[in-house]
């Protein structure tokens, strides 16, 4: 997973971005200020940086821009709802995105992936391999030696959410929000059918079930 700095000098919000990006496997290291977001910047090698403009020492733009002098890292800002004019001097430091306060950390944890994505930082290889069988989650594709396995776009996507959280415990209702999002038309008891699926399917037996939460992906090293 990704090593994320997070720049938010409210310390509640900047606590609740790092638990909830700790959650779906990310590491982050917090940073209350302009001055301390430019000394971590320099001293470790974070993916991807949350960025609040409105920072005391030094703006959020500030810092952008401090960055961009020497770096491409993927950086999405935090924003005031509305502020159309703060939003366009986000771009015109190249920033990579943004999202308006307040936020849905569920929202942001899809924004920060996608840039993670975009960026070439994509915390998968396009092909893996899970035991005879090997799952191309940018062709949608599966086989093994005896040809092609039909898996549906979903369930190499839910595959590849296990993948990406291995070790990790994914509750019902996580997979949905990842897959469905927040208004998804089914129940959190379809999460079991498609698991039960894929573990047919592919002959999986990483698949573990955590009674009474959900599931994770598990693998003997």
């Amino acid at each position: 997973m990704a090593l994320i700095l997070i720049v938010e000098d409210d310390k509640k919000t900047n606590e609740a971005i790092c638990e909830y990006l700790k959650s779906t496997g990310h590491e982050t290291i917090p940073a209350y200020d302009g001055a301390e977001a430019i000394h971590i910047f320099r001293e470790k090698k974070a993916q991807l940086a949350v960025l609040d403009i409105m920072l005391p020492k030094m703006t959020g733009l500030a810092v952008l821009h401090e960055i961009r002098r020497t770096s491409a890292l993927p950086v999405l800002m935090l924003t005031a709802i509305g502020d159309e004019y703060t939003q366009i001097q986000s771009f015109d430091e190249q920033a990579d995105d943004y999202i308006t306060k307040p936020f849905s950390l569920v929202l942001l944890g899809k924004r920060i992936s996608a840039l993670l994505r975009r960026s070439g930082q994509s915390i998968l290889p396009d092909t893996m391999a899970f035991g005879e069988v090997n799952v191309n989650f940018s062709g949608y594709t599966a086989w093994d030696k005896n040809g092609k396995i039909e898996l549906t776009p979903k369930e190499i996507d839910l595959l590849r959410l296990f993948a990406e959280h291995k070790g990790l415990v994914l509750t019902r209702n996580q997979i949905l929000d990842e897959l469905w999002g927040d208004d998804n038309p089914i129940i959190d008891r379809t999460i079991d059918t498609y698991v039960k699926n894929l573990r047919k399917k592919c002959r999986l037996d990483c698949l573990v079930t955590v009674k009474g939460i959900g599931y994770k992906f598990e693998v003997q090293e």
